[in-house]
């Protein structure tokens, strides 16, 4: 009786204290084993700050009649020369990103049908941290006027993640864009213990990531699932973006811009991703989580070798890179 009255006092006081800690915001995640983690610095350009000069289709192809020669000013303050040269300056931010290993689980998953089918979910636990030190364009005239620019280091009190993480097969061109299993999500809670919640990609979302310092680590740690993957892939990829907002202009060429609606539709944005290289040999009868390895194989034959830095889209042995996408 007095065992079983010891245990529940025990059961009642890590409750309370767990309690306490929530109540606090003290929640912190459990002390994992040293090269658990794989991290990835934010990386931030001076370049990222600015585009241009670039013209706006929409204007300079869009609409017509514009070109005309002023009597009593300066041809380049017309609105179409103006247009033509355009620079756009804004502020860059990136976060950090880590992750643990690639992991596989066996999960219950409801049907639309009612029942419940077993499936194997691949998941990815990650934290994401906002260290700061991003960048500015600041402005300041010189003397005969002209505004020159330069590029200061800013912190900002939070930032967003917006998650877009899709894992890509090389060899059969597929796709799997990362998934909201909220069964799946319960059993990696319990499997991982990581002492804190592991947010999925809409949650974190609404998650506000407070400036991490030297004194106090404010990471929010999430967690990417995918299901119904094609276990014979032996190249993959996990394309993490919403990292950073930096982001390139692939506008049409101006022959190609007829008119102003053809312009717009034609625009593309490309956004800064994370590519993260993994390899696995390809089984589709045995799957352990185990064949997970991050990077990209070595083959001691050359041409074996290029092939497969080919699929990655490299000319080198890189377990990440940021590419435009």
């Amino acid at each position: 009786m007095c065992g079983s009255l010891h245990r529940i006092a025990i059961a009642l006081s890590g409750a309370v204290a767990l309690f306490v800690m929530t109540a606090r915001g003290q929640e912190s995640p459990r002390p994992l084993a040293p090269g658990v983690l794989t991290v990835i610095p934010a990386d931030s350009q001076p370049s990222e700050t600015v585009t241009g000069p670039v013209a706006i289709p929409e204007i300079v192809e869009g609409m017509k009649d514009l070109k005309w020669t002023p009597q009593f000013a300066p041809q380049s303050e017309t609105i179409l020369d103006r247009a033509s040269q355009v620079i756009y300056r804004r502020p860059v931010w990136c976060l950090e990103f880590a992750f643990k290993p690639l992991r596989m689980i066996d999960v219950d998953i409801p049907q639309s049908s009612g029942k419940m089918q077993r499936k194997r979910i691949w998941y990815m636990v990650y934290r994401v941290k906002n260290n700061g030190y991003d960048l500015n364009p600041s402005g300041a005239p010189d003397k005969w006027g002209h505004s020159v620019y330069s590029v200061e280091q800013v912190n900002f009190k939070d930032r967003r993640f917006l998650p877009h993480i899709v894992l890509h097969s090389f060899e059969f061109n597929k796709e799997y864009l990362d998934r909201v299993i909220p069964s799946a999500q319960r059993a990696i809670e319990e499997r991982e213990r990581m002492g804190v919640k592991l947010n999925n990609s809409v949650e974190i979302s609404r998650v506000a990531i407070p400036l991490s310092d030297e004194r106090a680590d404010r990471s929010v740690w999430g967690v990417a699932m995918w299901e119904d993957v094609d276990s014979r892939m032996d190249f993959f990829s996990i394309n993490v973006g919403g990292l950073t907002n930096a982001f390139k202009l692939a506008d049409p060429a101006p022959a190609t811009a007829a008119a102003s609606e053809s312009a717009d539709k034609d625009r593309r944005i490309l956004t800064k991703t994370l590519q993260l290289n993994f390899w696995r040999p390809g089984d589709a009868v045995l799957e352990h989580e185990n064949e997970f390895h991050f990077g990209i194989p070595i083959d001691v034959d050359p041409v074996a070798q290029d092939q497969i830095l080919a699929k990655y889209g490299v000319k080198q042995r890189l377990d990440y890179v940021w590419v435009y996408r």
